[in-house]
């Protein structure tokens, strides 16, 4: 069997965003896991859409910065991360960091989750960061 991963990325906000750094990092995230037959889509939306999809399909009524779909079957791994890039801005700003840098956090972190890493307890979320911070030092 082949082995690739594919990262496709799909800009539907208004914002530009970064492209080839952000499938350069995920390739190495998804390889460091050893996740060789891989398809992920990136899909840059704006505050309405990340909206629309949080109620439709994790009942949330807030804003949120990126959320991940895990749409694989028995036959192929494929994921979905879909980033907010006005919240993004605003994180950056937030937390002095340049947008790029907030981006590939929250593809990275997307990432993460497809990865069946988690966030809902103290000890998971320093977990994730840890290797948030690991694949940030290799591309900023």
């Amino acid at each position: 069997m082949e082995t690739t991963v594919k990262i496709n990325i799909f800009n539907e906000s208004k914002i530009r965003a970064p492209r080839k750094v952000v499938v350069e990092t995920l390739k190495n995230v998804l390889l460091y896991f050893k996740q060789t037959n891989f398809v992920l889509n990136i899909v840059y939306v704006d505050e309405d859409t990340i909206l629309e999809l949080n109620r439709s399909y994790l009942s949330h009524n807030y804003l949120t910065d990126v959320i991940s779909f895990d749409l694989s079957t028995e036959d192929s791994k494929f994921g979905e991360i879909y980033i907010c890039v006005q919240q993004a801005q605003r994180q950056a700003q937030k937390y002095r960091v340049t947008f790029t840098n907030e981006i590939l956090r929250l593809a990275i972190h997307g990432a993460l989750h497809l990865l069946g890493f988690s966030d809902k307890d103290r000890k998971s979320k320093v977990e994730m960061t840890k290797f948030e911070n690991l694949f940030l030092r290799e591309k900023v």
